[in-house]
């Protein structure tokens, strides 16, 4: 009877603790760098989640050790999130399971807008082809989204590919989860009318930046027939994207970008005072002059707090020119240094350039920051290798082979990007104004500005008359930083802080050296396989050696 009780007050007991333990769930992070605590954005995220997500992983399967990893680092990720939130549901697949063509599995990725990543595998000192598909989709409703688990960095080693996709994995499952619960809501206008890049130029990010924002073109060409509904229409946006202007702004066109500020309006500026293109140096001379360009815009920077000043930043940190040698089938195509293409640095920790790869520029303005109440945060520079060459500048591809002479790069980070924020004071206070509107502000709501001193960092390669994607090299295999750092500047700028934090997140990964693991391979599976026999052995000849002794007694 006494055994009962004691039977039933233990069983009362563990149902008890269990009931307590749904009440008070918690999980612990043991990891150094918290890797599986997740941020308070993505949590924001997660309890906005009130019906099932399903997510569909396709890394299963046999692949290399580094991609193992992140299918593993996905999965626990995952785990996080379902353990936050139970609608969060996952399924790990591997599509070649049931051994199929692989070609023709790859081909139908290829169809759904999801590349697979072909893979050499080293191994025993053999190369072999391997395929993976580093895809999940995301199902909520009728709505589905593709995500992208490995991050694209053409060129580096898997190890970094890998490193890189797992710091940025929570990001990344958070964002493609706020994409799919959240409709869009903020609008975005792209501006017209004053010389701006072609759409083409531009494609891929505007492509990028619609998953998030309604966009859609706007021109001040009406301003001088109807100020005042120009001005109604374009603060019907949240932000305006001017994307490298090449023609001069009239007062009125001024007074309305103004204006709109003033009513609290953000805007992305990508301006540039120098009128020069890689493209025109192309010709039989191999010659191009760089000359200043007036865009009427001096007085508006300047009220607002910084001068873009017109002299090219002349960097020995810079990405290279690429050119042709040869003819037909014997064409190369050659990298040489190329000081007019600057890659930024980042000097401080703000959140649109943590963890960001380099910023390509091409003939870049330097920023001059003026005191005045607004705050000012440089987020990208030249390095300290700089020169300001004045214009204008005759610039000729000889130049590639010229030795630069070190002693007159002396003029030190110069400021590439600048971000303002705060109450901004109108370019037209105190000044006669162009026209009058029904009301006219002299100071603006708390709003945000930033200023990129080149309009070519927007600008995407094209091939075969298709858009690349922003930041790519192709000849190089190079992949820049430029559409991350716009894409959370766009974020930053229209306050979608929350993901940019999670994006700040670092996690290292460690890995095995592939080429010392090879060379000690035989070593190794000595000691893992001979050492436990040996200290057996021993273990064995001693025990046998103490019972002789202790039964000779």
């Amino acid at each position: 009877m006494r055994n009962l009780k004691s039977f039933f007050i233990i069983l009362a007991g563990l149902i008890l603790l269990n009931y307590l333990a749904t009440l008070f769930f918690f999980r612990i992070d043991l990891t150094e760098d918290k890797r599986y605590s997740l941020s308070p954005a993505a949590k924001d995220i997660l309890n906005d989640v009130e019906n099932p997500v399903i997510f569909d992983v396709f890394l299963k399967g046999n692949f290399p050790s580094e991609f193992q990893r992140l299918s593993m680092e996905t999965r626990q990720m995952l785990e996080e999130f379902s353990a936050y939130n139970r609608n969060i549901k996952f399924n790990f697949i591997d599509p070649l399971e049931e051994g199929g063509d692989a070609t023709a599995i790859a081909q139908e990725f290829y169809k759904l807008g999801m590349d697979p990543a072909r893979l050499t595998v080293q191994e025993n000192g053999k190369s072999s082809e391997s395929i993976i598909f580093p895809w999940a989709i995301a199902n909520y409703a009728d709505k589905t989204i593709k995500i992208s688990l490995l991050k694209n960095r053409i060129g580096a080693t898997d190890e970094e590919r890998v490193n890189a996709s797992v710091q940025q994995l929570e990001y990344t499952l958070a964002d493609g989860l706020s994409k799919i619960i959240y409709p869009r809501k903020k609008k975005i206008a792209v501006m017209r009318g004053n010389g701006e890049l072609p759409d083409a130029r531009i494609a891929d990010f505007i492509k990028s930046i619609q998953e998030y924002y309604f966009i859609a073109p706007f021109t001040l060409d009406s301003v001088a027939a109807n100020p005042q509904n120009t001005l109604n229409r374009l603060t019907d946006y949240d932000l305006v994207i001017e994307a490298k202007p090449t023609q001069a702004y009239t007062e009125q066109e001024k007074f309305v970008l103004d204006q709109y500020v003033m009513n609290g309006g953000k805007m992305l500026w990508l301006v540039e005072n120098t009128a020069m293109e890689t493209d025109s140096l192309f010709n039989p001379n191999g010659t191009a002059l760089a000359y200043s360009r007036n865009l009427n815009l001096d007085d508006y920077f300047f009220s607002y707090g910084l001068r873009i000043n017109p002299s090219l930043v002349n960097d020995l940190y810079s990405a290279p020119i690429i050119l042709a040698s040869g003819s037909g089938n014997n064409t190369r195509f050659n990298p040489y240094p190329w000081f007019f293409s600057p890659l930024s640095s980042s000097p401080n920790n703000h959140p649109i350039i943590n963890n960001l790869e380099a910023v390509r520029f091409e003939y870049a303005n330097p920023i001059d920051t003026l005191a005045n109440r607004i705050k000012k945060t440089i987020l990208l520079s030249s390095s300290p290798t700089t020169k300001l060459e004045g214009v204008p500048l005759e610039i000729n591809l000889s130049m590639v082979s010229e030795k630069p002479d070190l002693a007159t790069y002396t003029s030190g980070e110069q400021p590439l990007a600048v971000l303002l924020e705060g109450k901004f004071t109108s370019v037209y206070k105190n000044r006669m104004k162009p026209f009058n509107f029904s009301e006219v502000k002299d100071e603006s709501k708390p709003t945000k500005m930033l200023i990129i001193s080149d309009g070519d960092v927007i600008k995407n390669d094209l091939q075969q008359g298709q858009p690349l994607e922003l930041g790519f090299e192709r000849y190089t295999g190079n992949m820049y930083g430029n559409k991350e750092f716009l894409l959370n500047a766009v974020n930053y700028l229209l306050d979608d802080t929350g993901l940019i934090n999670i994006r700040s997140k670092e996690i290292q990964l460690a890995f095995l050296d592939q080429n010392k693991t090879a060379a000690q391979r035989n070593l190794w599976q000595f000691i893992n396989i001979g050492l436990p026999l040996f200290l057996l052995a021993i273990f064995g000849f001693g025990y046998s050696y103490y019972r002789k002794k202790k039964y000779a007694r």
